[in-house]
This record gives C-alpha cells, sequence and structure tokens, in this order.
C-alpha cells in the first residue's frame, strides 16, 4: 500500500514549524529532508524516523522496525497530532543526522566517432 497524498499533506502541515523540511516521493512513499539530510521516511501512511540518539530518547517506547521490507530499522512515530513535539524532534535529531553522500561526478567521455 502506498502512502496517500492526504497523508503526506498533513504530516508537512504538522512539520510545518521545522525550518528546512523538504520531500521527495519515492516509489509511492516519501522521503523528508530538513536541511538536505534524510530525517525520516513515509511509507504506507506512516512515519519513521532515522534511529540516532536524539530519537531513541524522545521515542523511549518506539520499537526499531523496517519501513518497508529490506529496509534499515527506524523509529515508528506512533502519535503526528502534536505539532510542537514532532518541531522538538526532527531539531533534536538534525545535529546528528549523517550529511549527505555526495555522488560523483563521471569524467566525461570524448564522442565516439
Amino acid at each position: 500500500m502506498s502512502t496517500t497524498r492526504e497523508t503526506m499533506h498533513y504530516l508537512l502541515g504538522q512539520l510545518s514549524l521545522v525550518d528546512g523540511i523538504t520531500h521527495r516521493a519515492m516509489m509511492g512513499e516519501y522521503i523528508i529532508y530538513i536541511h538536505g539530510k534524510i530525517a525520516a521516511y513515509v511509507c504506507d501512511n506512516r512515519l519513521f524516523v532515522k534511529p540516532v540518539d536524539a530519537a531513541r530518547r524522545l521515542l523511549p517506547n518506539a520499537a526499531l522496525t523496517p519501513p518497508f521490507e529490506g529496509a534499515r530499522d527506524m523509529l515508528p512515530v506512533a502519535d503526528t497530532s502534536d505539532c510542537e513535539r514532532l518541531r522538538k524532534l526532527f531539531e533534536a535529531m538534525y545535529p546528528e543526522l549523517p550529511e549527505p553522500v555526495k555522488k560523483k561526478k563521471k569524467p566525461r567521455q570524448p564522442p565516439r566517432l
């Protein structure tokens, strides 16, 4: 089951207090970024955040779960109704999130004759 646009619209509204939030659709699901760093996935209409130390502290009862088959474990956010709590979670996570991987540019090949 894919994430609905309505769910994504709702979650983006709930995250509107967080500066630097962007998202990208990916095969029916979504990735949420904060200032260019991957912070969360939205899969099957559920929010999952990266299991950095700050997230583990703020979501002590969340059990590590893969958001989809074959994915690394993440922390599900059961209650997305509190905008202020989500703001604190994402802002606390940001310094601990890994920097985006820079893609190496392939050398330009000369045209074949």
